[in-house]
């Protein structure tokens, strides 16, 4: 008897063991974050920044002892704008590198190659582009952390409304960031009912002079202001062309140029010029009650010191994208995908870079228009209007 007990007693304890050994292997393996980047090729101003806040920010978290007592492990790929490549990238990333989460996507052209795979294989993903299709209508599986062209449309409206300028001259880049946001500059135009696009022009994305199209909109009757739609190269050669033509109208750019990079490009042309933009370019002009100021302030002087280079808007988006997918995890508990998901959903009053979020299963972006700060160029630097 003692030794038939002693048997199982043995037994037990060897499974037991086993099972200890393979949950304990399972808690430090790493949580694996997915992302592809477009870090070269036109749209690198975009995914360069993004990528090394991505880096920088595992590996600070990784020091301060990790998620859920696991190791981030970032797993990256450069779709160099692609959308062909950012779809073969989000299929190896979910299928060949098992990754827990998704947070990429620099453009809107990568980031909607990628969601029908993204869905159907229901896994969280943080974009972090900004047209409205992304997250309008919602999808399950999918989050961002920029703002929306329609919210950026809806601040600088706003703003032109507020210096009696109602005649709008509009120019915008032909992909598709540019393209959505000439979409919704001229639906929200049509809903506020007093401010008119008088004048449409567009570029495309190699055009190298734009001087024709700004032409044509000087010569238009009643146009009071001119606003520039587009990303890239694009936006500094229409203000470099804007100031070359002597044109003498308030001129507006939309939130895909917000950075230090784009006055680099643009020089003293951009002198006058407004568009609307996260207080990242602007932290020390925040009041102290502002419960974005130390988030900003700190993200700007920690990723100066590491890269030594300036910061921008668009590692913003990426800091949230963590920060977001890292709360999210802890919240679940895991990294149930599911879990996951729900956590993300309902994640309220979060203060990031770019906004405070409040998610919910309607709004899977948690931002309003309100959170973008209208910025206007002084002396060659960004200044706080509103």
């Amino acid at each position: 008897m003692n030794g038939t007990l002693s048997y199982y007693t043995k037994k037990f304890l060897a499974i037991t063991a086993a099972v200890l050994v393979a949950m304990s292997a399972q808690a430090a393996d790493p949580i694996r974050i997915g992302s592809f980047l477009s870090v070269t090729g036109p749209a690198s101003f975009l995914g360069d920044p993004e990528l090394k806040t991505l880096e920088m920010y595992v590996e600070k978290i990784n020091e301060e002892g990790g998620v859920l007592g696991r190791q981030l492990e970032l797993i990256h790929y450069d779709d160099a704008g692609n959308a062909s490549k950012a779809r073969n990238f989000a299929s190896r990333l979910i299928r060949s590198d098992r990754v827990d989460i998704i947070v990429g996507g620099s453009t809107t052209g990568a980031t909607m190659a990628a969601v029908p795979l993204i869905e159907q294989a229901q896994i969280p993903f943080i974009s972090l582009a900004g047209a409205t299709v992304i997250t309008t209508p919602v999808k399950k599986w999918v989050f961002k952390t920029p703002q929306s062209d329609r919210m950026a449309a809806e601040r600088i409206l706003s703003d032109m409304e507020s210096r009696g300028l109602t005649k709008i001259g509009l120019i915008s880049g032909t992909g598709g960031f540019g393209s959505s946001g000439r979409e919704q500059t001229i639906a929200v135009a049509r809903e506020m009912g007093n401010i008119e696009v008088v004048a449409d022009e567009t570029y495309g994305v190699s055009d190298t002079d734009m001087t024709a199209q700004l032409t044509n909109i000087r010569g238009t009757d009643d146009v009071q202001t001119i606003l520039n739609f587009g990303f890239g190269q694009g936006p500094a050669i229409v203000t470099r062309n804007y100031a070359q033509l002597g044109i003498d109208l308030p001129f507006y750019q939309s939130h895909g140029v917000a950075s230090d990079s784009f006055l680099e490009l643009a020089g003293d042309s951009a002198e006058g010029l407004r568009l609307p933009a996260s207080p990242l370019l602007v932290p020390d002009s925040l009041p102290d009650s502002d419960p974005q100021k130390a988030v900003v302030q700190a993200y700007k002087s920690e990723y100066e010191a590491r890269w030594d280079s300036k910061v921008s808007t668009f590692g913003g988006y990426a800091y949230d994208g963590l920060r977001l997918a890292v709360k999210a995890i802890e919240t679940a508990g895991s990294t149930d995908k599911a879990a996951v998901r729900e956590a993300l959903e309902n994640i309220q009053g979060h203060v990031g870079v770019t906004g405070t979020f409040n998610m919910s299963p309607d709004d899977h972006n948690g931002l309003t228009a309100e959170s973008f700060r209208i910025l206007e160029v002084k002396d060659g630097s960004w200044t706080l209007v509103d």
